[in-house]
């Protein structure tokens, strides 16, 4: 199996957080070639509270992984924070199962 890490995104609020999938992030499907309809987020770089029902550890929400997050979940909070800043993005295979119109 081949992987890559992709990078985290930004968002032009200024919030950055890593969106993964792949056979061996916690998304759904957990395979490496998608479409995701739920994904891996981590480390986000403040409190996101649309998404501590999905951390490991959520006393630490910017140090822990966030398993399952549904992608529409993500989206929204992409949106909330301004959409994605110049030069972020979610690769084609991740985003095929939502819209960031």
């Amino acid at each position: 199996m081949i992987w890559a890490q992709r990078k985290p995104i930004k968002c032009n609020s200024g919030l950055t957080m890593s969106v993964q999938t792949s056979s061996t992030h916690y998304c759904t499907p957990r395979t490496d070639t998608g479409p995701w309809h739920e994904v891996e987020v981590g480390f986000p770089s403040e409190r996101v509270a649309k998404l501590i029902p999905y951390a490991e550890t959520p006393d630490k929400p910017t140090e822990t992984i966030y398993a399952y997050v549904p992608f529409n979940l993500v989206l929204d909070v992409i949106a909330e924070h301004g959409g994605l800043a110049p030069g972020s993005e979610l690769t084609a295979s991740t985003a095929s199962c939502g819209s960031l119109a």
